[in-house]
């Protein structure tokens, strides 16, 4: 599917012009935040990973015990 390739300049702008009206100025830095993120989720999901709330096979740095003070 080669559709950049059928259409020419002043159709491609057309298009932009229109979703421009459609969906305001404002809105559509939001709608590509949305893409991108949902472009990200594909590529990790293809490259098998499963998200950032999944527990990592990393062992996490262990707190600190509370120092309890010895009896004098």
């Amino acid at each position: 599917m080669v559709i950049l390739g059928i259409l020419g300049t002043q159709e491609i702008i057309f298009i932009l012009i229109i979703v421009l009206i459609l969906f305001g100025a404002k809105k559509i830095p939001e709608l590509m935040k949305g893409l991108g993120r949902g472009v990200k989720e594909f590529k990790d999901g293809m490259n098998g990973i499963e998200g950032k709330n999944e527990v990592k096979n990393e062992d996490p740095q262990k707190p600190s015990e509370p120092k309890t003070e010895s009896p004098s």
